[in-house]
């Protein structure tokens, strides 16, 4: 098999698509592949909460050795050898992927590394497990699945609900028993509250334990103005995707499988807006925002917020359904999903089913299975499915990105009860912090119009929504374009 060093990677200034030339003969499949008895070496890339997680849930799947571990965080990193101490540590994750101890890779670092991480893992001949979102923008995610498909690699995107028998007798219910009759519109939700990240007046000082420069990777080098380093970087457009990243991909996941059966790939426009309010924190990702899916078929809203029900309360604002979860509103009734389990109502309300999931370790076993087997064919939430999913997330944050003031004209293009419902319900939320959807501080993009053969946008907003699709990258750290 070929193995590529430390050397190679530094040699030409970590570019990946020139460090690793393999694009004349793919890498052999590794002994185990073909001897479903001999471990599999496992590496991870990041060993912070979600890591750690991640780490217990691998550790249950038989086989599987915790062989490499992996942090800029020197702190972390001894934290995680305490956890596996015959596990060889790196704090550069592109000496792991060149060792020949490692077999396969789990990212779960920052968004905005997770794209270069996968490919660069790939190229080396390792398959990949990465945490969702898959892409940090909508360019990188299509190189990924271009990476994998390129080098033969079993990639898994970890958005782990599709593992879950469940999400098979929901489609059978919905779609094959066509219970509910045919579906109309379908609702997404994430309503859960999160504090402040706080305003410092000067820049963060980063710990002498972190190798910034390597913890910055492919982002932006600026200064930061948030209390931590370590997970608020969800909530920075540098590093994170805000939580329609962080949890609206996996509730827009299960809509895409469970109501589309994944027969929408991205849809065809999309209008969107929120804002960043209440707290004047050093975040610039909205915590709250809506967004309309105009799909060519079922159409479909999401609503989302981090802010409580009313200044100091416990609960969040009130809505339809679950707070994390999806809803099909169908000629006979509605279906309330969400993770680990499911209810059917008829249109009088009353429950006829319920669906109760298993939140086991059965999309580690499927991404090790996959492995094994060296087919991707059989992975649940394969990186095509993963960019798919993480796309609409892509677009509902560009949307916001792209927006200018409220306009109730523009909002009042969709004339959907769902999306007239969800605007009400944010408006009732704003109101108890004394806002209102036509404040300044919340926006509303156009309507943006999809091509779905060049994935670019046309006609109006095009000009600003455009350039978001990909982002610049600093050197030595590029993305590479797979062909």
């Amino acid at each position: 098999m070929n193995r590529y060093s430390r050397r190679q990677f530094v040699g030409t200034g970590t570019t990946a698509a020139a460090a690793l030339a393999v694009t004349s003969s793919l890498p052999a499949r590794l002994s185990w592949a073909a001897n479903a008895n001999e471990e599999i070496n496992l590496g991870f890339i990041s060993c912070g909460g979600r890591s750690q997680g991640l780490m217990s849930q691998f550790s249950k799947v038989q086989g599987v050795n915790i062989a490499g571990l992996c942090d800029v965080d020197e702190t972390r990193l001894a934290s995680a050898k305490k956890r596996f101490p015959k596990a060889q540590g790196w704090t550069d994750l592109r000496d792991l992927i060149a060792s020949d101890s490692i077999d396969a890779v789990v990212i779960s670092t920052c968004n905005h590394w997770h794209c270069l991480a996968a490919i660069w893992a790939m190229e080396a001949g390792k398959d990949v497990y990465v945490e969702k979102p898959l892409s940090h923008s909508q360019w990188e995610g299509k190189q990924t699945v271009a990476a994998a498909r390129k080098y033969n690699r079993v990639c898994q995107l970890g958005t782990q609900q599709r593992s879950d028998p469940m999400q098979a007798e929901i489609k059978k219910f919905l779609h094959e028993e066509k219970a509910l009759g045919e579906i109309k519109a379908a609702r997404v939700n994430r309503y859960g509250i999160r504090k402040s990240i706080g305003k410092r007046d000067t820049p963060l000082p980063i710990d002498k334990n972190v190798a910034y420069d390597l913890w910055l990777g492919p982002a932006a080098d600026e200064p930061l103005y948030r209390e931590s380093l370590h997970y608020d970087w969800h909530w920075d457009w540098n590093t994170g995707s805000g939580e329609m990243g962080n949890w609206g991909v996996h509730v827009l996941d299960d809509c895409r499988n469970n109501i589309f059966q994944d027969s929408v790939a991205l849809p065809k426009r999309i209008l969107g807006g929120g804002g960043r309010v209440v707290y004047n924190d050093a975040g610039e990702t909205p915590n709250v925002h809506f967004a309309f899916f105009d799909t060519g078929s079922i159409p479909v809203v999401i609503g989302l917020s981090n802010l409580p029900a009313k200044p100091g309360d416990k609960r969040s604002a009130a809505h339809p359904g679950p707070s994390s979860g999806y809803m099909a509103y169908c000629e006979g009734g509605r279906f309330e999903g969400q993770r680990g389990r499911a209810a059917a109502y008829d249109n009088d309300g009353k429950k006829i089913r319920e669906f109760k999931g298993n939140g086991d370790v059965l999309h580690q076993q499927n991404f090790i299975d996959a492995v094994r087997a060296g087919d991707r064919s059989i992975l649940n939430a394969e990186v095509e499915v993963g960019n798919d999913s993480t796309g609409w997330c892509n677009l509902a944050n560009i949307a916001f990105q792209a927006g200018q003031a409220y306009s109730a004209k523009t909002a009042n293009q969709v004339d959907l009860s769902q999306w007239k419902d969800l605007l009400g319900d944010m408006e009732e939320h704003l109101a108890a912090h004394n806002l209102k959807l036509t404040d300044s501080q919340i926006k509303l993009s156009p309507m943006l119009e999809l091509d779905s053969e060049t994935e670019q946008f046309v006609g109006e907003g095009a000009e600003l929504a455009n350039p978001l699709l990909k982002r610049e990258y600093r050197k030595g750290y590029e993305v590479p374009e797979i062909v």
